[in-house]
């Protein structure tokens, strides 16, 4: 049935303006369902993320049914400075940045992607959603990014790092860092459908038994093993949208799940150790034009952050 479902949202979609807000567009939607289809067409992915937000209760049930731990509002809290502290090393500069050897701007504590009118890339851009997301709850968006129809002005890197004390882009930084709470609840609403998207793109016969490492791993050293699903989705995303491979094999969520054994007692160690051979894998593979082999110490550091204090001194994680 949830395979219909977003089959008849892609097709419903395609006349659709992206990021234009249509005549019955109801603030009813919580966007708790922005991530909820992936598609290797960028502008496809766009009109998917409005229809899903007209539609929110459509996968509720499936996500209100599983056996996951509740989150106090001090773990929320930790969690978006943990992902703050990941993408960010905690600095509000670092809200607006352009990495070097990327081709596009990232934004806020998630490092959120966005590209420019018309840009195609592999990854999957989530800064609009997360844009729109805030303008749902109340949050003012700038009028420079409105008439730009939420699409990223700077052409370039160098133009992009020339405005960085200009006056749209501290505006941007003063609003990205009054309201991190909103980012963080915004990730998490990326998490909360993210087991039936993955479920929705394996063989039948794989099903329970990656639902069953999804469940055991959220439950694993609560708050640590959901912080590690919620993180990984954010960082690399759910592995399932067919344009972020490379050489054929993808790097997310669901591929770090099917490296995982199937019976452990250590869900959370061994998740680490199935997400550094898969990062591991993806560097092999990337084209050597990327040179990705300079961003495997970081991404392994911020993998062993998922680990508890006791455990990382248990396996000798130096610090």
């Amino acid at each position: 049935m949830l395979k219909v479902i977003i089959t008849w949202l892609y097709l419903t979609c395609l006349t659709a303006q992206p990021w234009e807000k249509p005549s019955n567009f109801s603030k009813r939607g919580n966007y708790s369902l922005l991530f909820i289809m992936r598609c290797n067409n960028s502008r496809l992915w766009q009109y998917l993320l409005l229809c899903l937000a007209l539609h929110p209760g459509l996968l509720s049930a499936q996500s209100s049914s599983l056996n996951l731990p509740a989150l106090s509002a001090t773990q929320v809290q930790w969690l978006g400075q943990q992902i703050f502290q990941n993408e960010c090393n905690s600095r509000p500069a670092c809200l607006t940045s352009w990495n070097e050897g990327e081709n596009f701007p990232s934004f806020g504590i998630g490092h959120f992607i966005w590209y420019q009118a018309g840009q195609q890339e592999i990854y999957t851009e989530s800064f609009p959603a997360l844009l729109t997301f805030m303008q749902q709850r109340g949050i003012a968006i700038p009028a420079w990014i409105k008439a730009t129809n939420f699409k990223q002005p700077w052409t370039s890197r160098t133009a992009f790092l020339a405005a960085q004390q200009d006056n749209n882009l501290i505006e941007l930084r003063t609003i990205l860092t009054t309201h991190m709470e909103l980012q963080t609840d915004f990730i998490i609403s990326r998490f909360d459908h993210a087991l039936e998207l993955v479920l929705a793109t394996v063989p039948t016969a794989e099903q329970q038994e990656i639902k069953s490492k999804f469940i055991n791993l959220a439950n694993s050293q609560v708050p640590n093993g959901i912080y590690a699903l919620i993180d990984y989705i954010n960082f690399k995303g759910e592995g399932t949208n067919p344009s972020e491979r490379y050489q054929g094999q993808g790097w997310g969520l669901l591929q770090v799940l099917q490296g995982m054994p199937t019976a452990t007692t250590t869900p959370l160690e061994d998740f680490v150790k199935s997400a550094q051979q898969t990062l591991a894998r993806r560097v092999a593979n990337a084209p050597e034009i990327r040179h990705e082999q300079r961003w495997m110490e970081g991404w392994n550091k911020r993998l062993l952050t998922y680990l508890p204090t006791t455990t990382q001194a248990r396996i000798g994680v130096a610090r």
